[in-house]
């Protein structure tokens, strides 16, 4: 069987799953979307076959991995499908809907001998993996707080369409950015086991879908006759094993200014603390020497960003496929991401605190 990449998918995130792939030297062989005319548009940067139905794809011998990039409700059975199919599987985040879909994926997943990484794609930043870098030094010591944010002025994605639809979706805001932000601040703290979730969400901007005003959206364009029944603003209190606290904040719409505060992590340790914009250029680093209070503003190289993340994400994915042994974020992580959003769906229901 060849080592051939199928992107199942072609929409905004299956092209940058595509451009990502090309920058780490496997560039898809096939493209894969019931829209065939969408299909063919995202294949023909890098000469790729376009098909329209997901078994055409699945059944090519020529094809050993896929990336699942298409709307959240369609997670689960697809890559549940991929797997049965023998392929490896890269995931899109969220996992799925919630932990029990999570369950479903990762029984299809024992079942077989792939590889399954889950797309917590902000790992692979520049700066994320200074940060961890960083952190295994001892530089932090013993981290006891931390913060991770995304506030965006203007950004619900596919306003009216699969985003801001909840049976599609599941979710607003928390299930898309949440994700990313709840991953990567429990990643780089090595994984500490959530205990206690308190949530709050609102819904200021979507409704009228036709009052909102934006100057570009991802997804787009609007459909102003669509859903908006999901939440475009998050704040989330974590209470984690031995007293750690974690603070996650998200919006899809406000009217804070574009770059007022950046997409960061704030990380305060015992011996020192930490802030880095996720796709920013520095890490900076705050402690003390002899005494005295020192800052060490730590660069990362010129030209990183969205892009070289995507790169570094799909070099992981051949690596793991070629040894045979997962490198990435794995599927247990991506249930035990879920079940922490289920938990913060839940305490924003009952309006309390849930544990885990």
């Amino acid at each position: 069987m060849a080592d051939g990449l199928g992107i199942i998918g072609a929409g905004g995130i299956g092209r940058v799953h595509g451009q990502g792939a090309a920058d780490a030297g496997c560039p898809a062989v096939a493209y894969c979307d019931v829209d065939l005319d969408k299909a063919r548009e995202a294949a023909e940067p890098w000469s790729a076959d376009a098909v329209g139905s997901v078994e055409e794809l699945l059944d090519r011998s020529d094809i050993s991995r896929v990336v699942v990039a298409v709307p959240n409700g369609l997670h689960m059975p697809l890559a549940i499908q991929a797997l049965q199919a023998g392929k490896d599987v890269l995931l899109e985040k969220p996992m799925a809907l919630n932990e029990s879909q999570c369950a479903a994926i990762l029984d299809a997943h024992g079942s077989s001998d792939a590889i399954l990484q889950v797309g917590f794609v902000c790992r692979f930043a520049a700066t994320s993996l200074l940060a961890r870098k960083v952190i295994a030094d001892g530089v932090l010591g013993d981290i006891y707080q931390a913060r991770a944010v995304m506030l965006r002025r203007r950004g619900i994605p596919g306003l009216g369409r699969w985003f801001t639809t909840k049976v599609d979706s599941g979710g607003g805001v928390l299930i898309d950015l949440g994700p990313h932000l709840t991953d990567l601040v429990l990643h780089l703290m090595g994984r500490p086991t959530v205990e206690q979730v308190f949530t709050m969400t609102s819904s200021t901007f979507g409704n009228p879908p036709d009052a909102y005003k934006f100057t570009n959206m991802w997804a787009g364009p609007p459909e102003l006759e669509g859903a908006f029944d999901v939440e475009d603003g998050a704040s989330s209190m974590l209470r984690c094993a031995d007293g750690v606290g974690v603070t996650i904040e998200a919006s899809w719409a406000s009217h804070l200014p574009d770059g007022t505060i950046g997409d960061g992590v704030t990380l305060l340790g015992t011996k020192g603390a930490m802030h880095f914009d996720i796709w920013g250029d520095h890490v900076l680093v705050g402690t003390e020497l002899g005494g005295e209070m020192a800052n060490a503003k730590m660069p990362v190289e010129e030209g990183e960003g969205w892009g070289t993340a995507f790169k570094r994400e799909h070099e992981c994915f051949a690596r793991s496929c070629q040894a045979r042994r997962p490198e990435g974020p794995t599927g247990g992580e991506g249930r035990q991401i879920q079940r922490v959003l289920d938990a913060m769906y839940a305490s924003v229901e009952t309006q309390a605190a849930v544990s885990i």
